[in-house]
């Protein structure tokens, strides 16, 4: 029953703090993630949460970071994704074709490599770190080193941060 004690009075009916709460919390997520599928987001906190549960409990870590990362660039970026195992590349940014590079939380070193046959215009280098933090940047494809082979690697400090970063 909501009332004086859990609610309050709006606009001639009771509005419960609940609710007051949630929509504080999804306006916090729009600034967060101005560019996020909202629907997106408690599924992207909640694997992330479960990987580092997982590995809290276990000392393993699970083979869901790729996914990890794919999804931090869907709400962070607004990447719109392809189908699991679409050619060529993992998503479309407006006109832009985008291949997303997770940097897993147990990997030695932050060095990704890229497939240079792949058809995409930038790169996201998604980074999860041993805390479980996540922070990316976006890279066009002419700013990479150039090169005649079809694989570069790529490390993580020779880029610039993305205005994005978390």
């Amino acid at each position: 029953m909501l009332g004086p004690d859990n609610a309050i009075w709006d606009d001639g009916e009771w509005v419960s703090w609940a609710e007051l709460d949630y929509h504080y919390e999804q306006q916090l997520l729009r600034e967060q993630y101005p560019h996020a599928d909202p629907s997106l987001i408690p599924i992207f906190e909640d694997l992330l949460d479960t990987a580092e549960e997982y590995h809290r409990l276990t000392g393993r870590h699970l083979q869901v970071y790729g996914d990890i990362g794919e999804l931090y660039g869907a709400i962070a970026y607004g990447i719109r994704l392809h189908k699991n195992y679409a050619k060529g590349s993992d998503g479309r940014l407006g006109n832009d074709f985008v291949e997303v590079k997770t940097i897993t939380p147990f990997k030695q070193s932050n060095i990704v490599t890229l497939n240079l046959r792949r058809n995409f215009s930038k790169v996201l280098i998604v980074k999860i770190s041993a805390d479980f933090e996540v922070s990316a940047r976006m890279v066009d494809r002419k700013a990479l080193p150039k090169t005649t082979r079809d694989h570069i690697r790529l490390d993580w400090k020779q880029f610039d941060p993305a205005p994005t970063d978390a």
